[in-house]
């Protein structure tokens, strides 16, 4: 399959065929490195990772599986690029292409992701937006093929939280591609917005996928995967006490996997996470009075955790995009 010179901003760009492809991809890149195999798919490929905000598992992931594969990064930020300040978003993104192979952008809207894709003439691929992180869902998606031993199309993925986040929006777009099947659990004050189900329905009417909104704990039933992100975003600390109050009920906890009804139910996260009081804006917010944890440590250590295989999985999916648009 050839998907050079494709960006990738949405899973909704890619078919079910093209995402299978990146899977298979990652999971030959990812045997190959436990062999102590590495290739130059990516000699003399130099990719810009572009970032507005913090990142750990997505820089982390770029920088290695690029060097990986005999590529190069270079990393701005905000304070070492004039990228939306001095410069437009159209003039910085047509320099960009002259210079670099493919940009990543980690940020706020996904209409700079699109920008930078438009005006660029090279790959660009989406690190997270407000809306989407279609990286993170192809990692989650391998990750579930690792432990579950039956095909994505009879798996049910349950989503608790904050249905309106960008991570319950590419799990639902993730869903709907491989005809899976998919819940968004959580408050209806933070339902998801109509026309993202909507356009998820419109492809899960074609794949045979389920995408649903609940507030009832009866869809937790027949879970392979209950997922957590956590409940204030960047820039959103300010709304800790009503997301404390509105999310509480669908924190996960031992009694809420086991309202799923199977024993080996997956608990996953795209992390970081707050599962105990050790971060700074943990402790801090406990001693306000709020409880801030989206997941018990209890299960986040349990044998149904497998958050940090996400994680590892995070470099070889992301290794097998660049591989799969940029190599010669």
């Amino acid at each position: 399959m050839n998907l050079k010179g494709r960006s990738f901003l949405t899973l909704m760009d890619y078919t079910a065929e093209e995402i299978r492809y990146l899977l298979d991809l990652a999971k030959k890149l990812k045997a190959d490195r436990a062999a102590g195999i590495y290739g130059d798919s990516l000699r003399g490929r130099n990719i810009l990772l572009l970032f507005d905000k913090t990142s750990t598992r997505t820089r982390s992931s770029f920088e290695v599986g690029a060097t990986q594969e005999g590529g190069s990064v270079t990393f701005l930020d905000k304070s070492s690029s004039q990228f939306g300040k001095k410069e437009s978003i159209e003039d910085s993104a047509k320099v960009f292409g002259r210079i670099y192979d493919a940009i990543e952008y980690r940020g706020y809207e996904q209409s700079v992701v699109e920008a930078l894709a438009e005006h660029s003439g090279v790959p660009v691929y989406n690190g997270l937006t407000d809306v989407d992180h279609p990286t993170q869902i192809l990692a989650d998606l391998m990750t579930i093929e690792e432990h579950i031993d039956k095909p994505l199309s009879k798996v049910k993925v349950v989503f608790c939280g904050d249905t309106r986040n960008n991570m319950a929006y590419a799990w639902m777009y993730g869903c709907a591609k491989m005809g899976m099947a998919f819940v968004a659990y959580g408050p209806e004050e933070l339902a998801p917005d109509p026309a993202v189900m909507k356009g998820a329905s419109a492809v899960a009417a074609e794949t045979g996928a389920t995408i649903e909104f609940s507030q009832a704990s009866a869809a937790l039933a027949g879970a392979d995967a209950v997922y957590s992100d956590i409940w204030a975003s960047m820039g959103e600390e300010e709304q800790i006490p009503e997301r404390v109050r509105l999310l509480t009920p669908y924190k996960v906890t031992m009694d809420l996997l086991e309202r799923t009804g199977n024993p080996d139910v997956l608990f996953m996260h795209c992390l970081p996470s707050f599962h105990d009081f050790e971060t700074e804006l943990a402790k801090s917010q406990r001693e306000l009075g709020y409880d801030i944890r989206e997941v018990t440590d209890e299960v986040f250590r349990s044998r149904h955790s497998v958050v940090f295989d996400e994680a590892e999985n995070r470099m070889h999916t992301i290794k097998a995009l660049m591989v799969a648009t940029l190599a010669r």
